[in-house]
């Protein structure tokens, strides 16, 4: 593929991620709350159940983000990205239409194995975009995610003002419509000749594990994409109750914090990520994500009025160095014939997380409000995910130290 067909392969598949990422955000704030509505009011409960539906997601996740990888690596990005879509976008109707915590559940189950198709995204990148530019393609990825949370979440909260079914609505909708734009305007990214057979080995969570292991610092950085994944998880499974717990703030004030959070993101993976990997190295760019992700993780537990809080936005924004440098360091080292298995690997890392820790951080929450209380700690959750970030940063450097950088040469077909 040429530069130029590259760019506009590449402005493709950020529309749809950014469709995508708008959908799921403008949801943020309702599900938990729409949850709690079924508990009663309960928030420890709430906590517990929504906890329960995290898990379910990720499992999804953790089974079909390796079959949805190694599709495409056979039939090609394009279907895969298309399906998912609309499946999605059918999975909101469904929440939409729920009229129990059951069907509630069966629609975050299809919506995990839909949404698995992120990772055949990632893999459509590392296709059009050579390895010396993939951190700074990454990040404008990453912007993608910005844009849609600061989007998504807000009118999330308006719409919830109105109707807590009313977003379910719109996401849906956003979806479908997402769907009919790549029908037409996405082009396939994976020509035949660089097609791998499709393997039920290598199609599971099992043998998508297996690449990983094929270089050492390959598996260490997934070691290091594992804590990330696993801190990350503090934030959908009890931001929205503990801000609701700790500062009383509605679906409304949620929203708009959330949409800050996506405003500065865009910031740094649009504006800062290139300028900085090129100065430093995406070593350097790694490490530097870590930190500041940890430190905006403490600020978060440990501030005690709203005003503390929003300063942890800004702090925690900085935490975008890491993902598009990751990202390009581990592209570096699988052929072109292996990126969608390796964005499956990384999908079932992030579904294993999944499975791990939204009963981890909301039983922590739900702990640090109830029985243990009076230790005055209600953001225990997001020390502990911090504490993952710090315990990250010394593997990261070790694993790292060997080679800051891989040379953009390597094997076509190691299969």
């Amino acid at each position: 593929m040429s530069p130029g067909h590259g760019r506009a392969a590449f402005a493709f598949i950020f529309a749809t991620l950014l469709l995508d990422v708008l959908a799921l955000g403008i949801i943020i704030p309702v599900l938990p709350k729409l949850v709690e509505s079924f508990m009663g009011g309960e928030t420890a409960g709430a906590a517990r159940i929504y906890g329960l539906f995290g898990t379910a997601w990720a499992l999804m996740q953790f089974a079909f983000a390796p079959f949805l990888g190694a599709l495409s690596d056979r039939f090609g990005r394009r279907p895969v990205i298309l399906l998912s879509c609309l499946g999605l976008g059918l999975d909101y109707f469904l929440m939409a239409l729920a009229p129990s915590l059951g069907w509630l559940f069966a629609g975050r189950v299809i919506s995990g194995i839909t949404a698995a198709s992120f990772a055949t995204a990632y893999a459509y990148v590392a296709d059009v975009t050579p390895p010396e530019k993939r951190a700074a393609t990454y990040g404008l990825t990453g912007a993608a995610w910005g844009l849609g949370f600061v989007l998504g979440p807000a009118l999330g909260g308006l719409l919830g003002g109105v109707s807590p079914r009313l977003p379910f609505w719109v996401a849906g909708g956003l979806a479908v419509l997402n769907a009919l734009y790549g029908l037409f305007v996405l082009p396939e990214s994976l020509p035949p000749d660089r097609r791998a057979p499709f393997r039920w080995g290598r199609a599971n969570p099992v043998g998508s594990l297996d690449l990983l292991r094929s270089h050492p610092e390959l598996l260490g950085l997934a070691g290091v994409n594992f804590l990330y994944q696993l801190s990350h998880q503090v934030l959908p499974s009890v931001f929205v109750l503990y801000a609701g717990f700790r500062f009383g703030w509605d679906a409304r004030a949620v929203g708009l914090m959330l949409a800050a959070v996506g405003f500065c993101n865009i910031i740094v993976q649009a504006g800062l990520v290139r300028r900085f990997v090129n100065r430093v190295g995406e070593r350097a760019a790694l490490l530097t994500g870590l930190f500041f992700g940890a430190a905006g993780f403490a600020v978060y537990g440990l501030a005690p009025t709203p005003r503390l809080f929003w300063v942890g936005v800004p702090v925690f924004a900085f935490i975008g160095f890491f993902g598009p440098s990751l990202n390009a360091l581990m592209t570096r080292r699988v052929g072109p014939t292996e990126q969608g298995r390796l964005q499956g690997a990384n999908g079932s890392i992030m579904g294993i997380t999944g499975l791990i820790g939204p009963g981890l951080f909301t039983l922590t929450f739900a702990h640090f409000i109830g029985p243990a209380r009076a230790a005055g700690l209600p953001g225990a959750a997001f020390l502990l995910a911090g504490a993952m970030l710090a315990v990250a940063m010394p593997l990261a450097y070790a694993v790292t130290r060997s080679s800051a950088r891989v040379p953009a040469t390597i094997v076509e077909n190691r299969l």
